[in-house]
């Protein structure tokens, strides 16, 4: 009873996590990464997530279709898929105590990220925060604030805003899962939650598709800056139980 209980459970935050992901653009990580790293381990939870949320973000493609904003996402999307790769490789060889290290890390780069006020930075500065978001995703199974500050220096509105992070997240994950698929690291319950996900993935993405549909350019950025004071609560978390 108590192993079905905890399933069920998994698979709701699953679904809360692929619905927060398409109604804010990005924050998918900041439910799945921990859920799955609990659950699976950090390294096995990393790699899942990452083929979890680069399905998600093929739908998330799909119903934002029409707002695909592909020329201004090109540059950011290109150098958070290096920074990806290059992440990826480090956690496949790296120490699980140290990419545990990392994630922590990771939140303590989103506090130092907000108090400098990044969100407004001049758009001269995306692509460093992009390959920052990459590279830091790659690692740690999350990018934090670093690639919502880097698309929000485009100036979309937010049907194009999770139209970009869309495609940058597709690219960084699909990249990641790659490289975590070549590496073995996914065993037989990661790959029966995976398929027990996929229905959730269309759930989620029309619930979020909806709810972004719906609500105004203000709502929208206080549901983005709620997201991200979400990676913040989860770092005093980390600090905690690390």
């Amino acid at each position: 009873m108590a192993a079905i209980l905890t399933a069920v459970g998994i698979l709701l935050l699953v679904y809360a996590s692929f619905a927060v992901s398409a109604s804010a653009g990005l924050g998918g990580s900041l439910v799945l990464v921990p859920t799955l790293v609990l659950f699976l381990g950090t390294k096995e939870g990393v790699a899942l997530a990452a083929l979890l949320l680069a399905g998600n973000n093929v739908l998330k493609i799909v119903a934002y279709r029409k707002t695909l904003p592909f020329r201004a996402a090109a540059g950011i999307t290109v150098l958070i898929v290096i920074g990806a790769a290059a992440g990826s490789a480090l956690l496949v060889e790296a120490p699980t105590g140290l990419v545990t290290g990392a994630v922590v890390a990771m939140f303590v780069m989103t506090i130092v990220a907000e108090r400098m006020d990044l969100g407004s930075a001049r758009a001269g500065f995306a692509p460093l925060l992009a390959l920052a978001s990459g590279a830091l995703s790659g690692f740690s199974g999350t990018s934090g604030p670093l690639k919502g500050a880097a698309i929000r220096n485009l100036d979309l509105d937010r049907r194009h805003f999770v139209g970009a992070a869309s495609l940058a997240s597709f690219a960084g994950d699909a990249t990641k899962t790659a490289i975590f698929a070549d590496s073995q690291l996914l065993g037989r319950t990661s790959v029966l939650l995976a398929l027990a996900s996929v229905p959730l993935m269309a759930l989620g993405t029309l619930t979020g598709s909806r709810l972004n549909s719906r609500i105004g350019e203000q709502s929208f950025a206080v549901l983005f800056w709620t997201v991200m004071g979400g990676y913040t609560v989860r770092l005093g978390i980390l600090l905690v139980s690390a």
